[in-house]
């Protein structure tokens, strides 16, 4: 069925898979009111409901047997989250129980939902543009506070309004000069080339100002990559373990523990920290060994931070110090960050100090992974390198998704060819392609003239139920 003539009626679990304390079936379309009443043993119709009413009874089945008690929710089109009448049945959890409640509800002639479908339903009857329903899928991801405030401004309405102003801004400008074509035989003038041309300056100026953003609001989806690396038993595991306040990684005073890459999620101040654990790098005929260097490698090909352990204890050699300027290479050709952390400073040995600034990184900090001295100094220095601009940028409208910023991009393209065949001297006509052509990229990110396979590809990554 096209996109945009889905009229049928829709169902499917709106919880999570697995045992609780009740489970959602989710039902939507014109006859989601009178198919759930005929399943639905209360004391009243729900063809009489008002909308927005919870009302209690028995679910049963199309022979009369009953199934469950029930609390049914009722929501009469447009005042509804995809804008038709809809129905959600909550029922006690499990994952039988629901299916059967499910199941029976199909076998009346309604059709299981797919990916997304209910926001989708949502986006095509108005209740949201594309952005905010792209942030619902972006709010239910969240994993951490600011993840989640940046999708919540999003899901409000925050870079739909913005995209919407500048959308209306050159419309004003292009209507202005296809007019003007209109009395161009008469050889009169409704606009300035100098105005015209400072116009869509601005207009520049507002995208990229906006495009500057992505990368805090990649960071906030994403979270920030870092990546611990060094030599065998400089500390990895141990700062591993601390970070995470429990034993996640084997800590031994065997060089080498480590052999394959550890993964684990950290929230600092609300920020998402992907901390990686790598092996130990250094010269190894053990193939094992050998295979986890080559892992840590491909780990430090795509951090955006670069943890450096340090083991103080031990002056550094010449070796060392040949390794520590092939990181620093790596981190340089990435554009990523070396932190050089200095580990085991309560043991520091007493001549490490003279040389330690050969090490050619302006992130060097001691701590210790027995005293955690230095430990929460270096949260906040991670928090810092990941968004260094936070105070300034927090209160402000902030692009985390990709589409968002190829379409944005085309845009300022368009802008940019528009003001070029003006400066060309060439009539407003062509001025005026380039500015449709603007318009419509604007015009996609809030889903105006968003294509039907682009729309596709957005809902079929929701979840089923949503």
């Amino acid at each position: 069925m096209p996109l945009r003539q889905r009229h049928d009626t829709i169902a499917a679990i709106a919880t999570p898979v697995g045992e609780g304390g009740i489970s959602v079936i989710r039902v939507s379309g014109e006859k989601a009111i009178s198919l759930c009443n005929s399943l639905f043993s209360g004391g009243k119709s729900l063809l009489a409901a008002l909308s927005h009413t919870i009302h209690f009874g028995h679910f049963i089945d199309a022979n009369g047997k009953m199934i469950d008690e029930v609390l049914v929710s009722v929501f009469r089109a447009p005042h509804s989250y995809t804008g038709e009448d809809s129905v959600e049945i909550s029922c006690h959890g499990g994952m039988y129980l629901a299916n059967l409640v499910l199941s029976t509800i199909l076998r009346q002639g309604v059709r299981m939902a797919d990916p997304g479908e209910f926001t989708l339903r949502a986006f095509l009857n108005g209740q949201m543009d594309l952005t905010q329903a792209e942030a619902v899928a972006a709010l239910i991801h969240a994993k951490t506070e600011k993840s989640h405030t940046a999708s919540l401004a999003q899901l409000s309405g925050g870079l739909s309004m913005h995209i919407e102003a500048l959308r209306q801004s050159l419309i004003n400008l292009c209507s202005l000069l296809e007019l003007e074509l209109d009395f161009s035989q008469e050889g009169i003038g409704l606009t300035k080339q100098a105005d015209v041309v400072n116009h869509i300056d601005a207009s520049i100026t507002d995208i990229n100002d906006l495009l500057a953003t992505y990368s805090y609001g990649r960071i906030l989806r994403e979270g920030m990559k870092v990546v611990l690396t060094g030599k065998p038993n400089a500390g990895k595991s141990s700062l591993l373990n601390i970070l995470l306040r429990q034993d996640r990684a084997i800590v031994s005073e065997i060089p080498g523990t480590t052999r394959d890459v550890i993964e684990e999620n950290l929230s600092i101040n609300g920020l998402l920290i992907r901390l990686v654990d790598t092996a130990g790098i250094r010269e190894s005929t053990d193939m094992i060994e050998e295979e986890g260097v080559r892992r840590t490698h491909e780990q430090l090909e795509s951090a955006s931070v670069i943890v450096v352990l340090i083991d103080t204890s031990e002056l550094i050699s010449y070796i060392d110090k040949s390794l520590y300027k092939r990181l620093l290479e790596i981190s340089r050709r990435n554009k990523s960050t070396v932190i050089f952390l200095l580990n085991k400073s309560d043991i520091t040995h007493h001549d490490f100090k003279f040389n330690v600034n050969l090490l050619g990184s302006e992130f060097q900090m001691f701590v210790s992974c027995v005293t955690e001295s230095g430990i929460y100094e270096f949260k906040q220095k991670l928090f810092e390198i990941s968004l260094p601009n936070y105070d300034s940028l927090s209160n402000s409208i902030i692009l985390q998704n990709e589409r968002h910023k190829v379409a944005l991009e085309k845009t300022v393209e368009s802008l940019r060819l528009a003001r070029q065949t003006l400066t060309n001297g060439l009539s407003g006509d062509f001025v005026a392609v380039d500015l449709r052509a603007a318009l419509d990229y604007l015009g996609e990110i809030i889903g105006i003239t968003t294509p039907d396979d682009i729309l596709q590809n957005i809902f079929s990554k929701f979840c089923i139920g949503k």
